[in-house]
């Protein structure tokens, strides 16, 4: 990072010492992690998804059902941005800290794949993934990479090899509850940790948003890295409203070489 300030290098350092002293630390991590891969986020003014499109019309499971062309065709761009993004530094660093038993898991709401892609090897996926496609008739499921790159391409909606019907990609949209194996482990994550470490997230969403509560209600050190102000900055112990890719970094160095 250049120019750094006194106080963001006084919450890099005591964010540092903080992941050292831990014993089960996890990271949290949300859209704005991804931002510095080129993957737009949903929310920011003017920037994010949902300031140029209505949810419900576009990334809703009625719409999908309803019109999967029209929901193909939004999302299209998006997946496009997400099979060419490469991981960023942020993420890299969180793979460097679980290689090095610093964190023990990442919860993420990102559907993307960059913390496997990074060498993430616990990864929590709240809102499903990018990684697998389920047909919406026989259920068959399908390896993401085998369709999502002619897709891209060419614009044709992926179809089942079985029954010929649309394949849905495996991403929770709204209307559809998340995933009740991803969503226990979180919880057990979030009572199990002796520090959050969230990353990239404006903790708005529920109830993902409500895991940080979780933890800090037993006790855990909370450490915030976010571009905004969340809800929760008021009982963090290091708020860092920097860029992820340019902060985790340092705080990774400073954990693994002091």
């Amino acid at each position: 990072m250049s120019q750094i300030s006194p106080q963001t290098q006084t919450g890099i350092e005591f964010a540092a010492e903080l992941l050292r002293q831990s014993r089960h630390a996890v990271a949290l991590t949300g859209a704005g992690i991804s931002t510095p891969s080129g993957i737009p986020d949903f929310r920011s003014s003017g920037t994010g998804l949902w300031s140029r499109d209505e949810p419900m019309e576009v990334a809703s499971l009625s719409a999908f059902r309803m019109n999967p062309s029209q929901f193909f065709e939004w999302f299209r761009p998006l997946a496009r941005q997400m099979f060419e993004a490469k991981p960023n530094p942020a993420h890299m660093a969180l793979a460097e800290l679980e290689s090095q038993n610093y964190i023990k898991s990442v919860i993420t709401q990102n559907i993307d794949v960059l913390h496997q892609k990074s060498g993430s090897k616990s990864v929590i996926e709240m809102h499903g993934t990018m990684q697998t496609l389920t047909c919406t008739q026989c259920y068959h499921q399908v390896r993401a990479e085998l369709y999502i790159e002619t897709f891209v391409a060419t614009g044709v909606i992926p179809r089942c090899p079985k029954c010929a019907q649309v394949l849905k990609p495996d991403v929770i949209l709204f209307g559809e509850q998340l995933p009740q194996a991803a969503w226990s482990a979180a919880q057990r994550e979030a009572r199990k940790c002796d520090l959050m470490l969230v990353v990239g997230s404006s903790l708005e969403v529920l109830p993902v948003a409500g895991l940080p509560m979780q933890a800090l209600d037993r006790g855990a050190h909370l450490i915030i890295i976010n571009n905004v102000p969340t809800y929760l900055n008021v009982r963090a112990d290091v708020v860092l409203l920097e860029d992820a890719a340019a902060t985790l970094p340092a705080i990774t160095e400073r954990v693994l070489n002091g």
